[in-house]
């Protein structure tokens, strides 16, 4: 809301009504010991007019920078029609869609998600969404061990490659259930997930085996080999995916001789901005049989009396709706605006404009690395690649991110805060939202900045990854 719209008569009148003197009387119920007194720092109140140009002054010194992060996040162009549409009120201010009668709208477009998500993914069903990608890997793992019945373990193979927030995230949620995360390692040359590294498990009880695709090091998994080998080991496929990525790769839902059992992601990429890190949605579908063990709820179509078409809540598997026992988790959102957002987003490009999203953004990032590659920056990992790729350094990334960063550049994400072996790499990424003036202006700072460092006396690594 822009403005407040209550005057002070407004406000004088509301308190007559329900009989007190003040607003601080709705608060007397708080111990005078637990409140924080006055607020010294706060500012006075201002107009409207100087408070957007104080606003407008801060969002300018923030700048503007060509950022190359990617991440798990990523700069997607955003047609104007889909936050136009979303911020219309029916959408902006619909709530859960309890009463169907009364939410024929929201009903219809969180079906239109599920099914352009199954479709996206060649899943059999989809439910209306979750929180975001990195909960959505951990409802999934929660939902392998509910479903593998063949499975008397509680391991889950979770291989080291895969977004380490989502890994964080998934031990914070499962761990506490007793569920035995196993990692697994990456291949040290190709960055991916090798089956000489699920071989150590062969014969083993493993409830569920993840995959992400491509994984967090942008580096595509062979996903039909592992697929194939989970399935021989009693093990179900938790696939973590790109959906962008799915437009131009094989699908989840035939990966290997029968395709994964439970898909989850980020639904970011897909019409949601950035803004800061959230807030986001994630997104799960699942082979039929296992509809009966998915969070959240699923929206279904039916035809009335009168043949005419309608949307209801078709499967509400959450404890607010059934015993507790038998819930399978209290995932209580859908982010219904994100989902909106989403679905009008996807509606508009289509399958073959989300195809041509990803052949550019997959092409840029193959161009950024050519500007790049020389004698001090070569590609970290000699694997195929989906739109974002790490790249090693001879000089020190912490010699060369603050001259670019100074430079109004975002170039990438420091992998040694997540993987130590490799503090000499830098994650980078180019979406279609890049030009060859962008490339070239990365191109160039880098190559300024090494040649300063180099000049100057920057120690060089005498072998590079």
């Amino acid at each position: 809301m822009p403005f407040v719209p209550h005057t002070e008569q407004d406000i004088r009148e509301m308190l007559a009504v329900i009989g007190v003197d003040a607003i601080e009387d709705l608060f007397d119920e708080i111990p005078a010991g637990l409140r924080c007194g006055d607020l010294g720092k706060v500012p006075a109140g201002m107009s409207e007019q100087a408070v957007t140009r104080l606003m407008s002054r801060r969002a300018a010194a923030d700048g503007e920078p060509l950022c190359f992060i990617g991440a798990g996040a990523y700069e997607h162009h955003i047609p104007a029609a889909v936050w136009q549409i979303v911020t219309r009120g029916e959408f902006y201010s619909a709530y859960t869609p309890y009463q169907a009668e009364a939410s024929q709208g929201t009903l219809q477009l969180i079906y239109e998600f599920q099914s352009m998500m199954t479709a996206l993914m060649a899943m059999d069903v989809a439910n209306a969404s979750l929180y975001d990608g990195a909960s959505a890997l951990a409802e999934g793992i929660l939902m392998a061990v509910r479903s593998n019945r063949k499975s008397k373990s509680l391991r889950i193979l979770l291989p080291r490659n895969v977004h380490p927030a989502y890994r964080h995230t998934a031990a914070a949620i499962v761990g506490s259930q007793n569920i035995e995360l196993v990692e697994v390692p990456y291949d040290e040359a190709g960055g991916h997930t090798a089956l000489e590294s699920l071989a150590t498990h062969e014969g083993e009880d493993i409830a569920a085996v993840v995959i992400q695709q491509p994984n967090f090091f942008g580096v595509l998994e062979d996903v039909d080999k592992i697929t194939d080998w989970a399935h021989s080991n009693g093990a179900l496929v938790i696939a973590v995916v790109n959906p962008i990525a799915m437009a131009l790769l094989q699908p989840p839902g035939r990966w290997g001789a029968a395709g994964a059992d439970i898909v989850v992601g980020e639904g970011q990429p897909l019409g949601v901005p950035l803004s800061s890190g959230g807030p986001y949605f994630g997104f799960m579908c699942a082979r039929q049989q296992f509809v009966r063990q998915m969070p959240g709820r699923i929206v279904g179509r039916t035809v009335d009396r009168d043949g005419r078409v309608g949307y209801t809540l078709t499967l509400q598997a959450r404890e607010q709706h059934i015993r507790r026992s038998k819930a399978t988790s209290n995932i209580c959102t859908n982010q219904g605006l994100l989902v909106t957002a989403a679905t009008i987003h996807t509606a508009l490009l289509g399958g073959e404009g989300l195809r041509r999203v990803a052949l550019a953004s997959h092409a840029n990032t193959r161009a950024l690395l050519d500007r790049l590659a020389g004698e001090h920056i070569r590609p970290r990992f000699n694997r195929p690649f989906f739109h974002e790729a790490v790249i090693g350094s001879a000089l020190p990334w912490s010699q060369l991110l603050g001259p670019l960063y100074a430079s109004n550049l975002q170039p990438g994400y420091e992998l040694a805060q997540d993987y130590p072996e490799l503090e000499d790499c830098l994650l980078v990424c180019a979406t279609e939202t890049k030009t060859p003036a962008d490339l070239d202006l990365f191109q160039s700072h880098l190559a300024r900045v090494i040649d300063e460092q180099t000049t100057a006396g920057c120690p060089v690594q005498p072998k590079m990854a």
